[in-house]
């Protein structure tokens, strides 16, 4: 990067820490530190709800996501919204009428303290090892594309947003996710302007979203049914794993994980919190279209310019430097015919008026399954045993777009937003990492007797814990699937579904009791993995979104049918 990109970074980096120390001053106690003393309003609520979901995997990953399968992912947030409702209506009054600092506290009022012990045990898994993803993601990308070291960039990564989130706590977290937001979405507007500006004269907007059309990459709505008849149920994107599978998942998400339920618990009243929710409930999906728009566009763009075979440079220079250096050529020499014919054809199109007809579409399809071909071509010379590279480069398409035709300055301001859209999930992770750790670990098991000073000063210690936890776990992270985003979905959909079927027994069916529910939740457990590990070896064909559905369910059902066959009778017999 240049002078002026490093200025830009670091002012930006350190606009962030200051004012999130600046806005740190709380009262020293647990409602001070994690909670932000309840008086939050709801626009401040909702700033922090975005900024805890949107890391940056969204910004980073959704793009490249649009670029190489469509716009179909935005479908995965369509049960979003019906979840907000149903946590409006149940989960938040309840919460807040019990003045709950983790939402785990409410399944021992419930149930026992071996039930909440358990779910809390499962959010503190799932959410640490996420975090730590969280910190690999956007640190791997960086020192690929800009030559850092990987261990150094993650403690980078990592270590700077501790500052303020150990100083601060909660109102911390909150002040500095509403700044974040502002800092990215005005960048990923100027990003996406800067690709229409770049287009060829005479092509504008909707020309880009015509090409991106004929090219399968506006594919918004799909049903996931075959053309020859019958449900996909491996289809990770369709209209019913969306609502469905994402409602379950949504649902478990914003209800049952710390990590959100600690973002409007901090509002001052349970009508903030609502409309915290329900306001986010109405602008993630199109905030989320807007992103994988980008992607498209970027697309459109690069139908005009020379695309790289991989936009992992570094892998490139991998091969290139094997003994598989002559097939590289051989592949990059038809790799560049195939985009000067792509580009003719797309010229073509302009100057017959923009029309594609049967002709050109075929075309581009046969341009497209070859381009394809060779980049598959390439992938299999990177992940030879003499090479070791990484086969995947839907992560550096954004930022690989950034780096090579963004002006000076910008280019900082775009890295800088991967580093501020990281630090808004993981300040709020590690905050409720530390939440959930003092209050459903520490003051059971451990110290029951701490004053508000040994709370305060104990959550700043955990919170530091975890904040190195989740950098060690980042430097072992890997192989981490087709995108990052989807890496971290995969990961929650493990246990989300479990959490959630245990919080809508306590909800919904009064009958079941602590034994049953605990049973039914790890047998659920050990279900939804027996499930996953086999649709990784291709016995079953089931999509991780239904793993949402499928926890909660079984969890339920297990629950009721323990209770009333195995636990009554035991009771029956004492």
């Amino acid at each position: 990067m240049s002078y002026p990109d490093w200025i830009v970074l670091i002012a930006t980096l350190s606009l962030i820490i200051l004012y999130g120390i600046y806005k740190s001053r709380t009262t020293r106690n647990l409602d001070g530190y994690f909670l932000g003393n309840r008086e939050m309003p709801w626009y401040i609520v909702l700033f922090s709800i975005m900024g805890t979901q949107a890391s940056a995997i969204t910004f980073l990953s959704a793009p490249g996501q649009a670029y190489t399968d469509g716009m179909r992912f935005v479908q995965y947030y369509f049960g979003l919204p019906l979840a907000m409702v149903v946590l409006c209506v149940s989960f938040v009054p309840i919460f807040h009428n019990f003045r709950l600092y983790t939402a785990y506290q409410f399944l021992e009022k419930r149930f026992d303290i071996k039930t909440r012990t358990l779910t809390s045990f499962l959010f503190l898994l799932q959410r640490g090892l996420s975090t730590g993803i969280s910190i690999y993601a956007p640190a791997i990308i960086l020192s690929s594309l800009l030559g850092w070291n990987i261990y150094w960039t993650n403690i980078f990564m990592g270590g700077l947003l501790i500052i303020y989130t150990v100083a601060g706590g909660a109102k911390a977290v909150a002040y500095t996710q509403q700044l974040q937001i502002v800092i990215i979405f005005a960048s990923m507007f100027i990003a996406g302007w800067l690709v229409v500006k770049y287009l060829p004269e005479g092509v504008g907007l909707f020309d880009a979203l015509k090409i991106g059309g004929v090219m399968s990459k506006t594919n918004v709505i799909t049903t996931g049914f075959r053309e020859g008849g019958g449900f996909d149920w491996n289809d990770k994107y369709n209209l019913w794993s969306g609502i469905i599978g994402g409602f379950f998942l949504a649902l478990s998400y914003f209800g049952t994980d710390q990590s959100q339920v600690g973002r409007y618990l901090t509002a001052k009243s349970i009508r903030e919190s609502r409309m915290g929710l329900l306001m986010n409930g109405l602008v993630k999906v199109p905030m989320q279209f807007l992103i994988l728009l980008l992607g498209v566009l970027i697309f459109a763009f690069y139908q005009f310019h020379d695309a790289p075979l991989f936009f992992n440079e570094t892998q490139v220079q991998k091969v290139s430097q094997s003994k598989y250096a002559g097939s590289l050529s051989e592949i990059q020499r038809q790799y560049g015919e195939a985009e000067a014919e792509k580009k003719q054809v797309i010229q073509s199109v302009i100057a017959e008026g923009k029309t594609f007809s049967e002709e050109h579409r075929a075309a581009i399809t046969r341009i497209n399954h070859q381009r394809d071909s060779l980049r598959n071509a390439f992938k299999g010379l990177v992940v030879k045993p003499e090479v070791r590279g990484e086969a995947n480069d839907a992560n550096y398409i954004f930022l690989r777009f950034v780096l090579d035709y963004l002006p000076r300055g910008l280019i900082g301001l775009l890295i800088a937003v991967i580093f501020i859209s990281s630090w808004g999930s993981i300040a709020a992770a590690l905050n409720s990492l530390a939440s959930s750790t003092i209050v459903d670990i520490h003051k059971i098991f451990i110290n029951k007797n701490l004053d508000d000073a040994g709370d305060y000063r104990v959550s700043r210690w955990y919170t530091l814990g975890w904040g190195i936890f989740c950098i060690v776990v980042a430097q072992f992270a890997s192989n981490l699937g087709n995108s990052l985003i989807e890496a971290v979905n995969i990961l929650g959909s493990l246990f989300y579904g479990v959490i959630l079927g245990v919080f809508l027994i306590a909800f919904f069916v009064k009958p079941v009791k602590g034994n049953a529910v605990f049973w039914g939740a790890v047998l659920g457990e050990l279900l939804v993995i027996a499930l996953f590990i086999l649709n990784e070896h291709n016995i079953i064909n089931l999509s991780f979104l239904w793993l949402n559905a499928i926890g909660a369910l079984v969890v339920m059902l297990l629950g009721w049918l323990l209770q009333f066959f195995v636990f009554k009778k035991a009771s029956a017999v004492q």
